[in-house]
């Protein structure tokens, strides 16, 4: 037997006989032992597994899948949308590029290739979608908007940068020329953690990457920790990715680097926006970086709220305000109309009825102030009622 039938046994959770010694370990009879010193431990089947993942012997991208089938599930537009981006010559036949990637083993794809190339994710892993939550305050008592995403992890990534940029607040600069919009954290960043996200999660963990935006922080959680003896500090200078041939194939499509930079330049572009490097935490089995959400400075939003008062749009708005009133007037929020605009920064597609039932105000009365704040140019409805979204001008 050697290395490569004891990864793919291991993998499948066949029984098997260890008939090879290692400097770190012994077998004996069909049992395997680990050392600790002077003294042995014997394993069972499931540690001596989860000692050949930590190692990184056992590799999921690497492992060929029988239930996909290459003719029924490979998706054509993302296999050509792949070759788009990679440059690879349209004229050679499907197969064979495949196989010269490294994806295709006696006719069946490896769980890399699935993992790319599938219609929906779902149909061979329930654990590889990006699960992302809008949450009240800054704990989990109360979610305000969720979304499973659960196509090939290409899609999924847009999909929840799109989700990130949809929730979080953006900020007009006004100088000597046009408006400049600014989301509150630097996108770069963002596409950095999600990317690693996907990347180097564990995906023998039945656990998925979890993207948890709060009132005052993003966190971006996947399954696995870090490799081997690695501490945080080493991951800004070294790479030692746990999925190597999904990473090849992410670096041929410019979504990652091999020099293990992406922490790096997350940080560099924090630095740029004048904010600390977000903070990392790692277990054996998880790893998390946390981005701090800033108060706007320049036409800080916060600041205008806090105080009651903006001077941008010129009306005066209040509960029984005017709609033309003088330009250039300072606009006075009721702490009813205060509100309606942090749940609508928070969740752009939230509704009458759930600003009626958060508030514990008619629907009538909610209808009034919306009106107000729309009319005073503070909002505005993007798209119909049932598919579209708030936007804030504040």
């Amino acid at each position: 037997m050697d290395i490569e039938d004891l990864r793919f046994m291991i993998a499948q959770g066949e029984g098997f006989r260890l008939e090879f010694k290692e400097s770190f370990s012994d077998s004996l009879n069909g049992r395997f032992y680990m050392r600790y010193g002077a003294n042995s431990q014997q394993l069972n089947r499931d540690e001596i597994r989860d000692f050949f993942r930590e190692e990184n012997l056992i590799g999921f991208d690497d492992k060929i899948n029988k239930e996909f089938n290459l003719g029924n599930d490979l998706d054509d537009d993302k296999f050509n949308r792949f070759i788009e981006i990679t440059k690879i010559s349209p004229v050679i036949k499907r197969e064979k590029i495949l196989e010269n990637l490294g994806l295709l083993t006696e006719a069946y794809m490896k769980n890399a290739g699935v993992l790319l190339f599938c219609r929906k994710i779902t149909k061979f892993f329930l654990n590889a979608t990006i699960g992302c939550f809008l949450y009240m305050g800054n704990t989990k008592y109360k979610i305000l908007d969720k979304k499973e995403f659960d196509e090939d992890i290409f899609s999924n990534y847009h999909n929840t940068i799109k989700y990130l940029m949809a929730h979080l607040n953006t900020e007009y600069i006004i100088k000597d020329g046009p408006r400049e919009e600014k989301l509150e954290l630097p996108e770069e960043a963002l596409r950095e953690a999600v990317l690693n996200a996907i990347a180097h999660r564990d995906y023998f963990s039945p656990a998925n990457v979890h993207v948890n935006i709060f009132k005052d922080r993003i966190e971006i959680t996947n399954p696995g920790g870090l490799m081997g003896n690695l501490t945080i500090e080493d991951i800004y200078e070294k790479s030692v990715p746990r999925n190597p041939l999904l990473f090849g194939l992410m670096e041929r499509m410019d979504l990652v680097e091999k020099a293990g930079s992406g922490l790096v330049r997350m940080e560099k572009a924090m630095n740029e926006y004048g904010l600390g490097r977000p903070d990392i935490t790692a277990d054996k089995n998880w790893f998390q970086i946390t981005f701090h959400r800033p108060e706007l400075q320049m036409t800080s939003y916060e600041d205008r709220i806090k105080n009651g008062v903006q001077e941008k749009g010129g009306f005066r708005v209040g509960e029984n305000a005017p709609v033309n009133a003088p330009v250039n007037a300072p606009i006075k929020l009721s702490d009813l109309q205060k509100n309606i605009i942090r749940q609508m920064r928070q969740n752009p597609t939230v509704t009458y009825d759930t600003l009626s039932d958060l508030f514990q105000k008619d629907r009538t009365t909610i209808k009034r102030n919306i009106r107000i704040l729309k009319e005073s140019s503070i909002i505005t409805r993007v798209g119909p009622y049932k598919n579209g979204h708030w936007q804030v001008f504040l």
